[in-house]
């Protein structure tokens, strides 16, 4: 199963101070103009002071090339600064650094540590390759029920490609006991958010699966979405 790649985004979130909130601004600015070299000038004082945004987008521009020649080992350092604040998203970018072996050797081991720590937050893409790496056995025993349990709390979060995952574990009864109307329900749902190929495998399924079956299935994903995804 596939992991979410990494996320080069400009995220915001609060800053530590009214000062310090009008120069990333500043910098915020620039960088939606385009120009990355005043971003890069504005947000690097800020970083070296210890701000977790700056330090975050700071990363973002050196893995990126944007307004200085790209450098995969100066941005892990810089989002391991954020990270080591509890930045949720430098921490998933971290991951994803060290499960691709980008600009520093591959450790699963720091992957699934980086891959927790921004799941614990909420972030979805975390706990959706938090999952993957608990049910192929990367960087930690392989465990299919913990792979559920995060898949499942990705998929609440709406995370199709968590909701695709999820109902191939209830399809093979990994993790969970082998349920077609489960398997049916969350293809259905992630199909509805567009994941062709889980329209696809949901339609295969149902020729395996008698007409009953089919119509609990569907009320099963009703049910789900009216309810907001939880509980399912």
């Amino acid at each position: 199963m596939k992991k979410s790649l990494i996320l080069p985004l400009l995220l915001l979130s609060l800053v530590s101070s009214p000062a310090r909130a009008n120069d990333f601004s500043t910098g915020l600015a620039a960088y939606k103009n385009g120009d990355f070299a005043t971003a890069l000038r504005v947000w690097t004082p800020l970083a070296e002071q210890g701000d977790s945004l700056a330090q975050y987008n700071l990363a973002v521009l050196y893995e990126n090339g944007y307004g200085v020649a790209a450098d995969a080992q100066v941005a892990v350092k810089w989002y391991r600064l954020a990270a080591e604040q509890g930045d949720a998203d430098a921490q998933y970018n971290l991951a994803v650094i060290y499960d691709e072996a980008e600009g520093v050797p591959e450790d699963n081991q720091a992957a699934v540590k980086w891959y927790r720590l921004a799941a614990e937050q909420g972030l979805a893409a975390a706990q959706y390759n938090l999952a993957v790496m608990y049910d192929e056995g990367e960087g930690v025993a392989e465990d299919d029920q913990t792979a559920v349990t995060w898949y499942r709390i990705a998929a609440e979060q709406g995370y199709a490609d968590a909701q695709y995952n999820l109902a191939v574990m209830y399809n093979e009864g990994e993790g969970v006991p082998q349920d077609s109307r489960y398997a049916h329900m969350w293809w259905n749902i992630a199909g509805s958010a567009g994941d062709q190929e889980a329209g696809n495998n949901r339609d295969i399924l149902e020729k395996k699966m008698t007409s009953a079956q089919i119509a609990e299935a569907q009320e099963l994903a009703r049910e789900c979405i009216a309810g907001d995804l939880k509980g399912c």
